[in-house]
């Protein structure tokens, strides 16, 4: 005898000669279980999915025998349709999931923070965020991800496809094209319930998060300072530990740890203003310099005040710097001597006594000098000479 799915799950009744028969479902059961499942018509509970679709094919009048079921399965036939957009199904699974599209319903919740999901490989996807399980692994540089599609958008790195284009600044990408998208829309749907301070990515608030709790969880080797990104300890090591400089300036020579500091570097040579203000015609080649315009000339902002001697500041960091000189708190050292700074650039400007490289150059006689304010004044007296 062939048992169906049909026969694993009701408990049909037929008596002789008679087309019509008895269903007996889980919600008939007295028993402990727990039963999330709830129907929407009769508030009837099932312990599981496939329970309740079985269940409301008794609402719809489209419960099959077992052999009218078999026959659907091997046939293609597809014989439930959705009243909503009209789709078609074989199996009465496959359209109770297509109906929660268009019902909303999310009966799969996360025991550990409660978010909910109309499928349970949602579900299942979404526990690996708690857990840390990365079973999706990169066959050629071996990067591992919980989820299969976020394998998926990875290849096309080794690949070089860029499916996703924007229509607003035609740039291409492997994928998140809406996340790009609110550069242009400007959008930050992720606020800080704590400062309500709004940022564009999840992850951008995960790291902001950090700064509340006072969780540090990078820490240099050399100097034993914190940093909440591991980006953030990046740059520090770059910038305070390391003198290599990769990056040379096209215009005057000038070498760069990071190409992001040749970049600001070249709008000297080259006057672009890229920060505009949205109230008047002025224009400035540093955001900083924005930031003060809108707060002297607009009033628009917050000032970064000092609580010991009411200096104002445009940015948080720089008043943070601005602190250490009250506390006398030197974290900068210079490995080649004992002294100390208050600030990486103090640092970055005295190592230069330690060295013969001379980064500042003359554009005019082509002398090379150790400091920048050495540099200006001789631009000054030479380019007067010239006169």
């Amino acid at each position: 005898m062939c048992l169906c799915h049909c026969t694993l799950h009701c408990l049909m009744y037929a008596s002789a000669g008679e087309s019509s028969f008895e269903v007996k479902t889980e919600a008939d059961v007295s028993d402990d279980k727990p039963r999330p499942y709830l129907c929407t018509v009769c508030d009837k509970h099932f312990t599981t999915k496939h329970s309740l679709t079985r269940h409301r094919e008794l609402h719809t009048g489209k419960i099959h025998t077992c052999a009218e079921s078999v026959r659907q399965s091997h046939s293609g036939e597809k014989s439930f349709e959705c009243t909503v957009c009209n789709k078609q199904f074989s199996r009465s699974y496959a359209f109770a999931k297509h109906c929660r599209i268009h019902s909303g319903e999310k009966p799969y919740k996360c025991h550990m923070c409660n978010k909910a999901f109309s499928e349970t490989g949602s579900l299942n996807s979404h526990i690996r965020v708690h857990t840390g399980d990365k079973p999706f692994k990169c066959n050629v540089c071996d990067k591992a991800f919980s989820q299969s599609g976020s394998l998926g958008r990875h290849m096309r790195v080794h690949t070089g496809d860029k499916p996703y284009k924007c229509n607003v600044c035609d740039k291409l990408f492997f994928g998140h094209l809406n996340r790009h998208m609110r550069v242009h829309k400007d959008d930050k749907p992720y606020r800080c319930y704590v400062c309500d301070k709004v940022f564009r990515l999840s992850g951008n608030l995960r790291t902001h998060m950090r700064v509340h709790m006072g969780d540090t969880p990078f820490k240099c080797s050399i100097c034993d300072k914190n940093f909440t990104q591991s980006s953030a300890l990046q740059q520090h090591r770059l910038h305070v530990h390391s003198n290599s400089r990769l990056y040379e300036c096209f215009f005057c020579g000038k070498l760069f740890k990071t190409v992001t500091n040749l970049k600001l570097h070249v709008r000297i040579h080259t006057d672009v203003q890229p920060y505009s203000c949205r109230h008047c015609s002025s224009h400035f080649a540093w955001s900083v310099q924005l930031k003060r315009h809108l707060l002297k000339s607009h009033n628009e902002g917050t000032w970064f005040t000092c609580n010991i001697c009411q200096k104002k500041f445009t940015v948080k960091c720089n008043l943070t710097r601005h602190l250490l000189r009250h506390e006398d708190v030197k974290p900068y050292v210079c490995s080649e001597c004992p002294k100390c700074f208050y600030t990486a650039f103090e640092l970055t400007r005295h190592q230069s006594v330690h060295s013969d490289y001379k980064q500042f150059c003359c554009g005019l006689c082509g002398e090379d000098f150790k400091l920048k304010n050495r540099a200006k004044q001789h631009i000054r007296k030479c380019s007067d000479k010239r006169r």
